[in-house]
């Protein structure tokens, strides 16, 4: 028997994300539709990105009504990944560990376009829920370390 055909089906499978490269990927398309719903000032779209009691998604709505009454939205932003470490992984919960920035933000209404200055490196701590086949962030809370490699027992 040839020794290529035994290996063949290993070959061809695909391989399995690490577990951060998933994060990374669920994080940009989490971060996308939040950058719709600035743009498009949609409050309503921007709160069912967050689990029901959420105070980050609150806190995120409070701004964006904030923007909407000075007449504003916010165009274009793209948040950049730095760093993504995944804390506990699974099908229906995210934890994970973040650091990142806001690029590319303009403010925009009527007769106005200003570029907004670049955001700083924040790290964040991150929990994030799958219900209805769409992750949700339940909290958003700033890293308690600024070690990578020191884990906390409550995690």
């Amino acid at each position: 028997m040839n020794p290529l055909h035994l290996l063949l089906p290993v070959l061809l499978a695909a391989p399995t994300p690490q577990p951060e490269t998933a994060a990374a990927t669920v994080l940009h398309a989490w971060d996308e539709r939040r950058a719709e719903a600035w743009a498009a000032g949609d409050v309503a779209a921007l709160r069912s990105l967050y689990a029901p009691g959420s105070a980050a998604g609150r806190a995120d709505a409070r701004m964006l009504h904030e923007w909407l009454a000075r007449g504003l939205r916010v165009e274009g932003m793209q948040m950049q990944l730095l760093r993504v470490d995944v804390r506990r992984g699974g099908d229906r919960r995210l934890v994970v560990l973040v650091a990142d920035r806001l690029v590319g933000p303009v403010a925009v209404g009527p007769g106005v376009r200003v570029p907004l200055p670049r955001d700083e490196v924040s790290t964040r701590r991150l929990v994030l829920v799958r219900a209805a086949r769409r992750w949700r962030v339940a909290q958003a809370s700033p890293a308690r370390t600024t070690s990578w490699t020191v884990r906390s027992r409550k995690e």
